[in-house]
C-alpha cells in the first residue's frame, strides 16, 4: 500500500474531502513553492475500468474547459499502485457550504456569488460541457495575491459534453440540486440542467435550505421577506420544472442576478468589491458595535519607550476582558458595549469589543480621514478564514505578514492608498499557546507612514 505521504514531487499535508471515489489532499509543490490540490482515485475502485476512466475524463474536461473561472487541472499521474491522480489549483477559501455553516448569507451577497457561479457554469457551457451536479460543496473560493475572490466550478465527476449530454443519459446529480430531467435516465440534457442547480444553490444561500422537489419549493420570500419579489421571480424562474420556462442559460441568469444585486447596492451602505461577492469591511467594525453604547473619553497614560517618551491611550471594554494601547489622539471616543461577530460572518451572538478612534462619525466612511482600532473576541468560529476573505477593493493590497508576539500570534493584511489617504489593516489573532479560542478581530485605520499596528497588536489582551 502507498504510505500517502508523497505523491511523485508533491508532499501532501492533509485530507481535504474524500468522496465515494476519491480523496483530495491538500499538498505542496517543492518547485513551484505552492500549495495544490491532489485528487487520488480510491483504491476499492482502482480495478473497476469504467470507473478509473470516468476519474480521467475529470481531469480531462477540466483541462478542456481552460478557464479562470474553473479550477485548473495541473499534472496527471499514477501511483505505483496503478491507481490515477490529478494535480489541480488549490481553492483556499473553501466552498459555499462552508460560508453557509454560519447560515444565510445577505441578499446581495448571496445573488453576485450565485452570478459567480453561474458565470463558471457558462464558461463550461462555452467548452461544450454541462457539469450536471452544482451544489455548495462544488463551487469553490480561491483568493489571488491581491486580496480579491474568484468564484471556481470544481468536481466534474458527474458531466458530460454536451454532445453526449443531449442523447441518452444516466440518472445524475444531488438530492434537492437536480433537475428533473436529470433524474429521468432516458432524457437528454442540456444547459439548462445546471440553470435548474444554480437556482437552487442561491435559494440555499438565501434562505439556509434547499428547496423542495420540482414544483414544490416554497417561494423563498416566505423564508425570509427581505428577499423581495423581484429576487424571488429570477430564483423560481431558474427552479422551474418545465426547462422551456428557465433561464435560457447560465449567463442570461447571472446578468439578471447582477441587475438585481445592483439594485440592492445602491439602497445599502455595503459595497461590493470588484469580483462580486466580496464585501467591503470598511464599516463592518462601527456596523458591529451595538448601537446603544455611549461614547466616552478614555485615559491618557504615558508610556517610557527607550530614551523618548510616547503618550498612549490605554482603553478597555464594558466587560474589562479586553484592554489595548493605542496613539493618545485616537482616543477621543470610545463604543465599548460588544460586537456581533455575525458581521464578520461568524455566528450570531453578543462578544467583548470596542471601537476606538480619534472620530467615529467618520468611521464608516473610507474617503474621511480617521484613524482608530476595532477590536472583537470569538469564542466560536475561524477569524482567519475570515480576515482571508476581506477585501478594500478602493485600496491597494500591500500583502499579508505573520504577527508573533507573547500572547498572540496570526495573520495581518494590509491596504495602502485608500480613499482617505490612509491605510487598513485586518488582523486575526489566535492565542500563542496550544489553545485555539478565543480568536481576535483587529481592524486599523490610520494616516501617515508610520504603521501603529504592530504596537496596537502587542498591548492586546484579552481575559
Amino acid at each position: 500500500m502507498h504510505s500517502l505521504e508523497r505523491i511523485g514531487r508533491y508532499h501532501l499535508e492533509r485530507p481535504l474531502g474524500t468522496g465515494a471515489f476519491a480523496t483530495v489532499w491538500l499538498a505542496h509543490d517543492p518547485e513551484l513553492h505552492a500549495p495544490v490540490a491532489v485528487k487520488v482515485l480510491a483504491e476499492n475502485w482502482a480495478h473497476r475500468l469504467d470507473i478509473r476512466e470516468r476519474f480521467l475524463s475529470e481531469a480531462r474536461l477540466l483541462r478542456r474547459a481552460g478557464s479562470s473561472r474553473v479550477v485548473q487541472v495541473y499534472d496527471i499521474g499514477d501511483l505505483p499502485d496503478g491507481r490515477p491522480y490529478f494535480v489541480m489549483e488549490y481553492a483556499d477559501g473553501g466552498t459555499l457550504a462552508d460560508l453557509l455553516a454560519s447560515g444565510p448569507l445577505a441578499v446581495s451577497d448571496a445573488l453576485v456569488l450565485t452570478a459567480e457561479a453561474a458565470r463558471s457554469a457558462a464558461a463550461l457551457h462555452e467548452a461544450g460541457i454541462v457539469h450536471r451536479d452544482i451544489k455548495p460543496t462544488n463551487v469553490l473560493l480561491h483568493t489571488a495575491p491581491d486580496g480579491t475572490r474568484r468564484v471556481l466550478l470544481a468536481d466534474l465527476g458527474l458531466a458530460k459534453s454536451l454532445a453526449q449530454a443531449s442523447g441518452l443519459t444516466l440518472a445524475a446529480g444531488s438530492a434537492g440540486y437536480q433537475p428533473p430531467e436529470q433524474a429521468q435516465p432516458s432524457v437528454g440534457i442540456d444547459e439548462r440542467a445546471d440553470v435548474y442547480s444554480l437556482g437552487a444553490v442561491g435559494y440555499e444561500l438565501l434562505t439556509g435550505t434547499v428547496p423542495g422537489p420540482p414544483g414544490k419549493t416554497v417561494p423563498p420570500g416566505r423564508l425570509r421577506p427581505e428577499v423581495g419579489e423581484p429576487v424571488e421571480r429570477a430564483l423560481l424562474r431558474a427552479l422551474e420544472p418545465d426547462r422551456a420556462r428557465r433561464w435560457p442559460g447560465a449567463q442570461a441568469f447571472a446578468q439578471e442576478l447582477d441587475r438585481l444585486a445592483a439594485g440592492l447596492s445602491a439602497q445599502s451602505t455595503r459595497r461590493l468589491d470588484g469580483v462580486r461577492g466580496r464585501l467591503s469591511t470598511v464599516t463592518l467594525a462601527l456596523a458591529a458595535i451595538l448601537t446603544a453604547a455611549s461614547a466616552a473619553v478614555a485615559t491618557t497614560v504615558v508610556i517610557q519607550r527607550g530614551s523618548t517618551v510616547a503618550s498612549e491611550t490605554r482603553v478597555s471594554d464594558a466587560t474589562g476582558r479586553v484592554t489595548l494601547r493605542v496613539p493618545a489622539d485616537w482616543g477621543r471616543a470610545l463604543r465599548d458595549s460588544g460586537w456581533n461577530p455575525h458581521a464578520l460572518g461568524l455566528a450570531t451572538g453578543h462578544e467583548p469589543g470596542l471601537v476606538i478612534a480619534d472620530d467615529l462619525t467618520r468611521w464608516s466612511d473610507l474617503r474621511a480621514a480617521v484613524n482608530g482600532v476595532f477590536v472583537g473576541v470569538s469564542e466560536h468560529g475561524d477569524v482567519t478564514a475570515r480576515v482571508r476573505d476581506l477585501a478594500h477593493p478602493d485600496c491597494h493590497y500591500s500583502g499579508s505578514r505573520t504577527f508573533a508576539g507573547a500572547d498572540w500570534h496570526g495573520l495581518v493584511r494590509a491596504w495602502s492608498g485608500c480613499p482617505d489617504g490612509g491605510s487598513v489593516t485586518e488582523s486575526a489573532l489566535t492565542p500563542a499557546g496550544s489553545s485555539q479560542q478565543p480568536q481576535v478581530y483587529v481592524q486599523v485605520r490610520q494616516q501617515g507612514a508610520d504603521d501603529a499596528t504592530e504596537g496596537v497588536l502587542r498591548s492586546l489582551q484579552v481575559t
